[in-house]
């Protein structure tokens, strides 16, 4: 099968990042494409970046069903443009902060999310309320860390990421932790051993996820909300 883990932004190297977490987690068998954004933010900091980033999201969707992918994961916790994709793509679609959150559900009680700035949180608060989940999540936290410190070595991201997660775990009675950033992708595996908590990084929780949904036959219903865009 073939999966398209799309980074909507336009930083090549996140993009690479995100993409070599999926295969590290991938079946074998599971071929992985990668896709940055085309003419989109360089980071999704807020509704604008994010309304930004949907046009080239949707074209490289358009293409990608063209090219024969079978499912695609959108790998911006804010879940950008799902629904549309979920419109011009037939194959599952699944965003990383849906995947996650579900994810953390289904092997804790609770969680809290630890993402990138302050403004990031009601954005995040709204999805898993919409995802029906809100009465699961303690709390959404900031290590506030612009999106792009994740890309810079010696920046101390990934120690504020850390620190945020510990005070989560102390403050929140939370069980599970769940990663509010693609750009963490990489760093699952370390956060885990330093909190003793299962750290959960959407990205490849939610290729897996849809690996199971492809795996499955399971394409996206096309009767109702998600059928194809009315042509004008």
């Amino acid at each position: 099968m073939k999966i398209l883990v799309m980074n909507p932004n336009s930083t090549t190297s996140m993009t690479d990042k995100i993409v070599e977490s999926a295969r590290q987690k991938a079946s074998a068998g599971t071929t992985i494409i990668g896709a940055s954004g085309d003419d989109a933010p360089a980071s999704i900091q807020g509704h604008y970046d994010e309304a930004m980033s949907v046009p080239g999201l949707l074209r490289r969707l358009a293409q990608a069903e063209a090219d024969g992918v079978d499912g695609v994961v959108v790998a911006c916790f804010d879940d950008p443009g799902i629904g549309a994709c979920r419109e011009v793509f037939s194959g599952p679609v699944l965003g990383i902060c849906e995947a996650a959150v579900k994810a953390a559900s289904m092997v804790s009680t609770s969680f809290s999310v630890v993402t990138t700035l302050p403004r990031a949180i009601p954005v995040i608060e709204e999805l898993i309320h919409g995802y029906g989940l809100s009465h699961r999540c303690r709390r959404v936290r900031s290590a506030e860390i612009p999106v792009l410190a994740l890309e810079e070595p010696g920046s101390g991201a990934r120690e504020k990421v850390r620190d945020e997660i510990i005070r989560a775990i102390r403050e929140d009675n939370c069980e599970a932790i769940v990663l509010g950033c693609a750009g963490m992708a990489d760093l699952t595996e370390w956060l885990t051993k330093e909190t003793g908590v299962p750290v959960i990084d959407g990205v490849t929780v939610a290729t897996r996820m849809v690996e199971a949904l492809i795996g499955s036959g399971i394409k996206t219903s096309k009767i109702g909300a998600y059928a194809a865009p009315i042509k004008s």
